[in-house]
């Protein structure tokens, strides 16, 4: 598929993509949306930052554009269900972006907000529901809601559902639902327990996989840094030092964490400010219109908070702290590489974290170069046995020190190394 016009969807949607100067469906857009479009249910396999949000956005707004009629009291016919208060936010503007020239009514909500503005939006009626699972169960219990007229149901990022402990909230909003629906489900990954959730709410779907879990680590130039635990922040201020360096998505495992590194760059004169579950909403949409808009240069983020968050031009992606489950670190450095193109991405990495770089090299399968060239290189951390060899064939250090991500920001020798016996990665 070369154009959205051969999906067959309706004018007003295809006028309002051309506003949105999108031309060219991506991978999962052009899996998934022919399947939906028929009404089939669907599996889809995809990471945030691959289109996935048009992926079933545009069928739904097709599927109501002749359909939806005026709105019922209560009773939306689209739910849309997700993790996160950002990510429900980003998809309610995508909604309201794609389907601009419908006039349907959509509305979304979600905790950490007043309660009643989203009672008297959904006594007024709306056709499309995009809801968290905690805020949307609140409404059902008092009565604002009734899920009893929903056509399709979308479980979007379910594997970040099953982190967060939202499944049991999930099933108890399925039952809710019309046993006739159309159900489309969307996750990075399918452990076990999200292949048993999907079997649970889905007939005969559409199994689609636009995201195979290395491709999003091929196309970032990563980097490994070697420090010990208490040099960290240093380090930090002097990647940070960098210019290059223009947008930064900072991670790490913890809230307190995101907080201490924040302050840390506010402190050495970086604008910063974090983003994790313990804010406010109101102090969460100010960071990330503060980072979208350029008033701060980096954001620290945890992984949970950072699944909503859909910023154009992130030039980097710092782990400050490495993930404890791999898969989570081929999320985060797919921050950086957005719609197909290429990113760079440092990780920080003290004793404690050697057991979850191994297991990172093996979930992306290549080896992550080693970066000497700083003030903290700590050589006892990186003497460690047990790393995984690269693929054969290493690959000369031909990166211009003056390109992003390179060692303009270091200072002395180039000592930068490929990772244990040289990796080589795959072109995109």
């Amino acid at each position: 598929m070369t154009d959205f016009s051969g999906f067959n969807i309706a004018q007003p949607i295809l006028r309002a993509l051309k506003d949105e100067g999108y031309t060219t469906p991506t991978p999962i857009q052009g899996k998934a949306i022919p399947g939906l479009l028929e009404g089939r249910d669907l599996v889809g396999i995809a990471q945030t930052g691959t289109g996935k949000t048009a992926a079933f956005s545009l069928p739904i707004l097709n599927y109501l554009a002749d359909r939806a009629g005026k709105t019922r009291s209560k009773r939306p016919q689209a739910l849309i269900l997700a993790p996160t208060r950002e990510l429900a936010g980003q998809i309610g503007d995508n909604i309201s972006a794609y389907g601009r020239y419908l006039g349907l009514r959509s509305s979304v909500i979600f905790g950490g907000v007043s309660i009643r503005p989203q009672i008297r939006n959904l006594e007024r009626g709306v056709h499309i529901l995009v809801a968290t699972p905690g805020r949307l169960l609140d409404l059902i219990n008092q009565g604002a809601v009734n899920l009893g007229s929903v056509e399709v149901f979308v479980l979007d990022e379910a594997d970040r559902m099953l982190d967060m402990g939202f499944i049991r909230d999930v099933r108890k909003i399925a039952e809710k639902l019309p046993k006739e629906r159309q159900t489309a489900l969307f996750s990075a990954t399918m452990p076990k327990s999200i292949e048993e959730l999907a079997a649970s709410l889905l007939t005969d779907p559409v199994r689609v996989d636009a995201a195979p879990q290395a491709s999003t680590a091929e196309r970032v130039e990563q980097s490994v840094l070697f420090v010990h635990k208490d040099k960290k922040r240093a380090l930090l201020s002097e990647v940070m030092a960098d210019t290059d360096i223009e947008r930064v998505l900072i991670f790490t495992r913890t809230k307190h964490g995101a907080n201490r590194v924040a302050k840390h760059l506010d402190d050495s004169g970086v604008p910063a400010d974090a983003i994790h579950g313990n804010k406010s909403q109101n102090a969460r949409q100010r960071a990330l219109k503060d980072f979208k808009t350029g008033r701060i240069r980096a954001l620290v983020a945890t992984d949970i908070a950072a699944r909503g968050i859909d910023v154009d031009g992130v030039t980097h992606v710092i782990n400050f702290e490495l993930p404890n489950e791999p898969e989570s670190y081929v999320h985060r450095i797919g921050r950086t590489a957005r719609a197909g193109k290429d990113g760079i991405a440092i990780s920080f990495c003290d004793h404690e974290e050697r057991a979850f770089l191994r297991d990172i090299e093996r979930t992306i399968r290549q080896a992550v170069d080693v970066d000497e060239d700083h003030s903290f290189h700590a050589q006892d951390v990186a003497d460690f046995k047990g790393r995984v060899k690269g693929k054969s064939g290493g690959r000369p250090n031909n990166r211009p020190a003056n390109r992003p991500g390179g060692n303009a920001h270091r200072g002395g020798g180039n000592r930068r190394r490929r990772g244990n016996g040289g990796g080589q990665r795959r072109a995109a």
